[in-house]
């Protein structure tokens, strides 16, 4: 009886697990049996690995082949075991024989096609991080060479074909280590500026305010105005604002979008991620799900911008789904059998109509929306989402003349406002180390430090319009991002008014013929 071990990883939502693939080989009836709780694909591996042997000039052993996955206990999936499966068939047979020059341990992935030629699967980013940490070097198929790189720039070697895993065990022919500069080269294309730019913008200072209040805060934001009004055009222009990924945050978000079903893309490595899901999206799709409980859309947006466009036409369902990980930054999807927990800390921008029809708050336009039918299309928002929601804010269709106005006045630009927002990250880092958005209760009350007549305005606030104590912690939150903006210590009574002002939905009744934030018409 003989016996090979070859190093691979599973995928466990977030986690990759060392799996050591056994093969032995024993005398009796031709036979072929994995065990280790593999998933269907990787029992399908036995005609595509018996094919890729047979066809790249290997015999086929005969006699009984046991394939062990250990542990034993945890689930395997996908199509990386077949090279593994294949390389402990040729060592446990005597067809390969490793090199035992001194180097580091080996991690082998690869899907195998017929002919012995590696395609790639996914994933491979977070096990190759894994292989890192531990000082593991990897062969990986070429498709995932990139991805992989992202993770272990200096242990990864890629092959195409079966032969070629082969002569790099045996010494014959070493793979080099792949070279990390066509991925920086990748990654710095994909980082490359859409021309999506703040002056494209024309007029709607308060939105653009609330936007740049809202990137240098990492705060949430609600914008509410007819169609055509520029609320989608704001909204795709905040990433320009927000800061550069550090290494180790570009590394977490392209984990989670290598474990996602779309997968990873080396171009969009190092960008902050913009999701934009329609608002037919179920709950498994936004927050997470699905049979093997994979990360949705809030975890995909991580350390970027959820945008949630029509907000009110999502299910109800859907977006009370929101309200944990608006909260707490992580979202746990639990299924009978496992259990993942993933990174959620997104930044949520909406936009909404005023009314069913959207007309509402136009003079020039005839809205025929009734009070009842108005309250309803709101009420699809519930107040305990709206609480959580630090600014929402009007943004009115604007009138011919204003166009012509806008055009002629200078305004200022996504790099001049991005110098402004990452001035205000540098103080909230420096004073609290996150971002103001992110503050406890208890950082609240030490680092929102307001003056006598900020506090008498905003006990003013809240008796007025009913803030909830939630509420009033997210207004100091915007009021002290205003004042770093300001470069100012101390939350004064400016900053608080422009922060109560930002949250026009709070406690205001609306009617047929009222503006969208309740103000009557001109």
């Amino acid at each position: 009886m003989a016996v090979a071990r070859v190093a691979c990883r599973a995928q466990l939502g977030l986690t990759a697990p060392l799996v050591q693939v056994e093969v032995s080989l024993a005398s009796g009836l031709p036979a072929f049996c994995i065990v280790g709780l593999p998933a269907t694909v990787i029992k399908e591996s036995k005609e595509r690995v018996r094919a890729a042997l047979t066809n790249s000039g290997f015999t086929f052993p005969a006699g009984r082949i046991t394939v062990s996955l250990a542990p034993a206990e945890l689930p395997k999936e996908g199509g990386r075991f077949d090279l593994p499966i294949a390389l402990g068939i040729l060592l446990a047979s005597g067809q390969l024989r490793a090199s035992a020059r001194g180097e580091r341990p080996r991690e082998l992935y690869g899907e195998l096609g017929l002919t012995g030629e590696l395609k790639p699967v996914r994933g491979l980013l977070l096990a190759a991080a894994h292989a890192r940490r531990q000082g593991h070097d990897l062969v990986v198929p070429r498709g995932n060479a990139l991805e992989a790189c992202a993770a272990a720039p200096r242990q990864v070697r890629a092959a195409g074909h079966l032969l070629e895993v082969c002569a790099h065990l045996s010494g014959a022919s070493p793979l080099p280590p792949h070279s990390a500069l066509e991925h920086a080269a990748t990654a710095s294309d994909g980082n490359t500026a859409p021309g999506l730019d703040l002056a494209d913008v024309r007029g709607q200072w308060l939105a653009k305010r609330a936007l740049v209040i809202a990137a240098a805060g990492g705060h949430s934001l609600v914008l509410i105005g007819p169609p055509g009004s520029g609320k989608t055009m704001i909204a795709q222009r905040l990433p320009g604002l927000l800061p550069p990924l550090a290494e180790s945050e570009a590394l977490e978000v392209a984990a989670i979008a290598a474990v996602s079903a779309g997968g990873f893309a080396p171009e969009h490595y190092g960008q902050r991620p913009f999701r934009a899901p329609h608002h037919t999206s179920s709950t498994a799709a936004l927050v997470g799900g699905g049979a093997r409980a994979l990360p949705g859309e809030v975890s995909l947006a991580h350390l970027g911008v959820l945008f949630l466009d029509e907000l009110p036409e999502f299910a109800r369902v859907v977006l009370e789904a929101l309200r944990e990980p608006l909260e707490s930054g992580t979202v746990s999807v639990s299924r009978a059998a496992l259990q993942n927990r993933y990174p959620a800390a997104f930044q949520l921008i909406a936009a909404m109509n005023p009314c069913p029809c959207g007309r509402l708050g136009e003079a020039a336009a005839d809205c025929r929306c009734t009070p009842a039918e108005i309250r309803g299309y709101r009420r699809r928002i519930s107040a305990p989402l709206l609480d959580r929601l630090d600014m929402h804010v009007e943004v009115p269709r604007l009138a011919a003349r204003e166009f012509t106005e806008a055009a002629s006045e200078q305004v200022e630009t996504t790099a001049a406002a991005a110098a402004r927002v990452a001035r205000a990250r540098g103080l909230q880092l420096e004073r609290q180390g996150i971002c103001n958005a992110r503050l406890t209760d208890a950082a609240v009350q030490r680092w929102c430090r307001a003056d006598g007549a900020s506090e008498r305005l905003l006990a003013n606030a809240m008796e007025r319009f009913g803030l909830s104590g939630r509420a009033r912690q997210r207004v100091l939150k915007v009021a002290r991002t205003i004042a770093d903006l300001a470069g100012v210590p101390v939350v004064t009574a400016a900053h608080m008014g422009e922060a109560l002002g930002l949250r026009c939905l709070d406690g205001r009744g609306t009617t047929a013929r009222s503006a969208p934030c309740g103000r009557p018409l001109a």
